[in-house]
């Protein structure tokens, strides 16, 4: 597989289980909005390497990626050492299905994530094409602790500061959060399926347009619900009504 060696620019640690990074952008590196690059370390003089979607927009100048710390895990346990200045590896071909092109036409966007599955919602709401496709868009995070929700405070703000969507995310952007294991959270608490189950999360497939990233659990139960519903998995070869990450679930 060939990769490239990129500079780490920033770290930032959410809490002791999750950080995110950014690395300088290859100028030959293109990527479209939701797709994932294989990344890691050389390892005992070998690549260790696996996928992340990237969480910043496809015009930024530099790359972002949230991950998970596992203590023991052969990547992260070393990935989250990493500081500014400090090289990883970079995969050179981005790919994968959580895309804009994999959606037939629809009204509403929901881009429904569990823990670092928020991460390739951060991209797509950053690109103005998702606002010229559709009239709103739903970033949809549950977790398990407060501490967990990632750029809260920026999907709070509606990315008021963000150079090409500020006016338009101010307008159709909704951020819905939930909760599920922190006894002080006072708002939504429950799994997003039982949600959907509860008919308190609404989806229609003739105006509704879902994308899934997240545990694999959540995936598989979430994509056999909106089966249920009516709703098709799309591809970009076939667009459809949902989408999810096949990389990620196998």
């Amino acid at each position: 597989m060939a990769f490239t060696p990129a500079k780490v620019l920033t770290t930032h640690h959410w809490n002791e289980g999750l950080f995110s990074f950014t690395v300088e952008r290859p100028s030959s590196f293109r990527f479209v909005s939701g797709q994932f690059v294989m990344l890691g370390l050389m390892v005992d003089g070998k690549p260790l390497l696996r996928a992340y979607s990237v969480a910043s927009p496809m015009w930024d100048e530099s790359l972002e990626f949230l991950s998970i710390i596992v203590p023991d895990g052969p990547l992260t346990s070393r990935l989250y050492k990493i500081q500014p200045g400090d090289e990883i590896l970079l995969g050179g071909k981005p790919t994968g299905t959580l895309t804009l092109d994999a959606l037939l036409p629809g009204k509403r966007l929901h881009l429904i994530g569990t823990g670092t599955g928020l991460a390739p919602w951060m991209s797509i709401i950053r690109d103005p094409e998702a606002y010229e496709r559709f009239e709103q868009i739903t970033v949809q995070h549950t977790v398990r602790q407060i501490q967990d929700l990632a750029y809260r405070d920026l999907l709070e703000s509606k990315l008021k500061d963000d150079p090409l969507v500020a006016e338009e995310a101010a307008k159709q952007l909704v951020y819905d959060c939930s909760v599920t294991k922190c006894p002080t959270w006072v708002d939504e608490n429950r799994r997003i399926t039982t949600r959907i189950e509860a008919g308190d999360y609404p989806l229609d497939p003739a105006t509704d347009r879902v994308m899934l990233c997240g545990s694999m659990a959540m995936i598989k139960e979430t994509g056999a619900l909106l089966e249920s519903l009516g709703f098709e998995e799309g591809a970009q070869s076939k667009p459809g009504t949902y989408v999810l990450e096949r990389a990620f679930v196998g």
